[in-house]
């Protein structure tokens, strides 16, 4: 008899759940848990699609900042190389003044001292453009082009004898190499 009733429960509740009236209460639970599921992975787009478009829109930024900062650059380079071209220019043009005046003149000693005067200037000029004289007493290849070679007992090991044409640095940065005669 309890096997009986064992099947017949079983048989019941098979019955319950194959009856038309379980069957909706089910599916509205799935589709209630399945709308809910669609509800969060929709927000979670929006949000993921909201942090995008704020990164998209920082790396526009960023990369138009960058571009103005460029182009920016590029223009501060180009004024310093003008600004300092016009400086050294400046500094030039006095002697090419007196230089003109000099050859206006028909006094010979008149121009004797005028070139004087220009050397002067433009010895000034180059000074205060932070250009120095190469030093020429012994021969150094970093600072000196040796053009000729001169046997003299009387002269020490790599003295120069002659300067051709005077070299002129600013700080470190050769500008233009002395060409010089080198004894022994």
């Amino acid at each position: 008899m309890e096997e009986n009733k064992k099947t017949t429960d079983e048989t019941v509740t098979e019955e319950e759940k194959s009856s038309p009236e379980s069957a909706p209460k089910t599916e509205t639970k799935k589709n209630k848990k399945t709308e809910q599921e669609t509800k969060a992975l929709k927000a979670e787009l929006e949000a993921k699609e909201k942090a995008l478009a704020e990164a998209e829109d920082k790396y526009l930024r960023l990369f138009a900042e960058y571009d103005n900062f460029r182009k920016r650059s590029a223009k501060e380079k180009e004024g310093i190389y003008a600004d300092a071209y016009a400086d050294c220019i400046g500094n030039i043009l006095p002697i090419l003044d007196n230089l003109e005046r000099a050859g206006k003149s028909e006094n010979f000693e008149a121009v004797r001292k005028g070139l004087e005067l220009t050397t002067k200037a433009f010895e000034d000029a180059l000074s205060k453009m932070g250009i120095t004289e190469v030093e020429t007493k012994t021969f150094d290849p970093s600072l000196h082009n040796a053009v000729m070679h001169v046997e003299d007992e009387t002269r020490g090991e790599g003295e120069i004898v002659e300067v051709f044409q005077k070299g002129y640095k600013k700080g470190d940065k050769i500008i233009r190499f002395a060409m010089v005669k080198v004894a022994n």
